[in-house]
């Protein structure tokens, strides 16, 4: 993760990457199914679809950002472009931040299992602390791949259900 400076704005890029023993179908699956994400994503409260176009979806998020011992609601309004079975791209619609990109990435692996990859850049339109906010958005992302990948993996998820 890096700090860097795009037109004025102080952008965090944060990436995270891991391997999952599921099928490519279940880890998209996994993904796409908006209305789950809150089950197992840490600090979103409630994630729902406010419409769906083709390959876009328009989803609503509410969350919570923490920082030491404060803690700040969420609120963003997103637009997933989706690439079956290859990638999500997410961009800002209005909300909580000046800036939101993020892209999921999904590479099937010849042995089995999937490889899943996460970038984004995001701008805080709240104050986050220099280096301090740099640490605690790097770890929120890690504790976020983490919960993604423990689900997907989990051999009882729903995604592997259905």
């Amino acid at each position: 993760m890096s700090r860097v400076t795009q037109d004025a704005l102080h952008l965090y890029e944060v990436d995270a990457s891991g391997v999952v023993q599921a099928p490519l179908a279940t880890v998209w699956k996994t993904l796409t199914t908006y209305e789950r994400m809150n089950e197992f994503v840490p600090d979103m409260a409630s994630c729902r679809v406010l419409s769906r176009n083709g390959n876009e979806v328009i989803i609503e998020q509410f969350g919570t950002a923490r920082f030491l011992f404060m803690s700040k609601s969420i609120h963003l309004v997103v637009r997933a472009t989706e690439t079956p079975m290859q990638s999500i791209d997410i961009a800002l619609i209005s909300g909580d931040m000046k800036h939101y990109e993020s892209r999921w990435e999904l590479f099937p692996l010849p042995e089995g299992g999937t490889r899943v990859v996460y970038t984004g850049r995001l701008v805080p339109n709240f104050y986050v602390p220099g280096l301090l906010g740099t640490n605690i958005i790097r770890g929120d992302i890690e504790r976020m791949m983490g919960a993604v990948l423990a689900r997907i993996d989990r051999p009882d998820s729903t995604a592997a259900r259905n």
